[in-house]
């Protein structure tokens, strides 16, 4: 009978031990388990150097790196949850989410998310191929031009709200077509493959396209727009924004944010804390 006892109170030690894992709990110095906050950072899985998958499967970006340094300091775990960029505002308002961190373009979105600081300044530029014949814009004439779908080049070659944007209007307008495309690796596939002329899109990632695929492309002098990107959080939900900002302002203050910047080549482009 002792033997069974003993048994049947080993059995129900690990069960609660077993509990205590699937909840992610944790035990500080005072005794009380506390659950584990989760961070869900959702981003674009092939829109390096932000965030992206490498060749070991594993998602890696500036994006990334800072998210996971956040977390680090305010004990949180990470979750990195790559999306679909045309549905990230689904994910974000039935909160499967908890931000969007991913060279996200502030401007023109002002009002829809509750936005970090400012810490990248970006523009618009356009990729073409070195042998094409396309030295300028004016050159984009009659051209098949791509661009990610719900990008920021997109809304820089059809917006105009306020008239301010004729110039890139006129200049879409000169296109045999613009393309829509999900990604930046398909926009590349269809350049190299002839099925398009040009690709419009951010300059960061841009000229990291460029580093891995050699010299067999180029930029086009000017730019299309100047914007920021943020990390964009549910309209509302300001006391994990504030958190999160607060972090950032720390990591900037001693030198961790520069080093990260400096580690993905993009010291030129952060502006917080400058």
């Amino acid at each position: 009978m002792k033997k069974v006892i003993a048994i049947a109170a080993a059995a129900l030690m690990l069960l609660t031990l077993l509990a205590g894992c699937g909840n992610n709990a944790t035990t500080p110095d005072n005794g009380e388990q506390t659950q584990t906050k989760t961070f869900t950072v959702g981003f674009d899985a092939e829109f390096p150097p932000y965030g992206y998958q490498d060749e070991n499967g594993e998602y890696v970006g500036f994006d990334l790196d800072l998210a996971a340094e956040v977390c680090a300091r305010n004990g949180w775990e990470l979750v990195k949850k790559p999306i679909n960029w045309d549905s990230k505002d689904m994910e974000l308002e039935t909160e499967l989410i908890d931000c969007i961190w991913n060279g996200f373009t502030i401007n023109g979105r002002e009002d829809k998310y509750t936005w970090s600081t400012p810490y990248v300044d970006n523009s618009q530029v356009v990729v073409v191929g070195k042998d094409s014949g396309i030295a300028s814009y004016a050159d984009l004439a009659g051209k098949i031009v791509a661009v990610q779908a719900d990008s920021s080049a997109l809304a820089a070659l059809t917006e105009n709200e306020d008239g301010s944007n004729d110039e890139n209007i006129a200049l879409a307008e000169s296109f045999e077509k613009l393309v829509e495309v999900p990604d930046y690796n398909t926009a590349f596939m269809s350049l190299e493959a002839g099925a398009v002329d040009a690709i419009a899109m951010d300059i960061g990632v841009a000229q990291y396209q460029l580093e891995q695929r050699g010299d067999a492309f180029v930029i086009l002098d000017g730019t299309l727009a100047a914007e920021q990107y943020g990390i964009g959080f549910k309209l509302g939900n300001t006391e994990l924004r504030d958190a999160v900002q607060k972090t950032l302002d720390e990591m900037a203050a001693d030198g961790t944010f520069a080093k990260i910047a400096e580690k993905w080549d993009l010291s030129q482009a952060v502006c917080l804390g400058k």
